[in-house]
């Protein structure tokens, strides 16, 4: 979780204030300058690289790469590529925890609502792979989403029973 958090902060933060939000002071580095050629772009707080060039190497006392501060390399044994994830049930347990003892019963209604207020306008079987996941998290939600979706919940109990493989080849259109 902690490792899909410090993936996503610069993405939010790029998102909501643009991708200058390292130069805004309170974001800004304190132990050192930011020296890049990134120019222009909402947010930008400082005189964006004046009159100096954009580019390295050139004749001016303009930012040259620094490998001592680059990320440090990363030791990996065996081959990194791609992979397909398998959905697994501890995929499910954590929303599952949020659905039963996080949230109190208007939450669980709005929650349900829409989620079936946007999925009524899919195509069946997608409704169905979806309210079989929906049954993977917590049986209560399933069935609502479900229900709320004029489903058969007894055919979504068995598509949650299948592999994700499986329930896609159920369910393709």
């Amino acid at each position: 979780m902690m490792q899909a958090r410090i993936f996503g902060y610069p993405d939010a933060h790029r998102h909501r204030l643009g991708p200058n939000y390292h130069l805004i002071p309170v974001n800004r580095p304190k132990a050192m300058k930011t020296a890049n050629y990134q120019r222009d772009g909402i947010m930008r707080v400082d005189g964006n690289g004046g009159a100096g060039p954009n580019y390295w190497p050139n004749s001016y006392a303009a930012p040259a790469p620094d490998g001592g501060r680059a990320v440090p390399p990363i030791d990996i044994t065996g081959m990194a590529d791609r992979y397909e994830v398998e959905l697994a049930d501890l995929d499910f347990a954590q929303p599952g925890e949020l659905y039963r003892k996080v949230m109190d019963d208007t939450a669980r209604e709005h929650l349900v609502s829409n989620i079936t207020g946007h999925l009524s306008g899919a195509a069946k079987p997608i409704q169905k792979r979806q309210a079989a996941l929906f049954y993977k998290v917590d049986e209560d939600y399933g069935t609502r989403v479900a229900r709320g979706l004029d489903l058969d919940v007894d055919e979504i109990r068995r598509l949650a029973g299948m592999s994700q493989k499986e329930r896609v080849e159920a369910t393709r259109l």
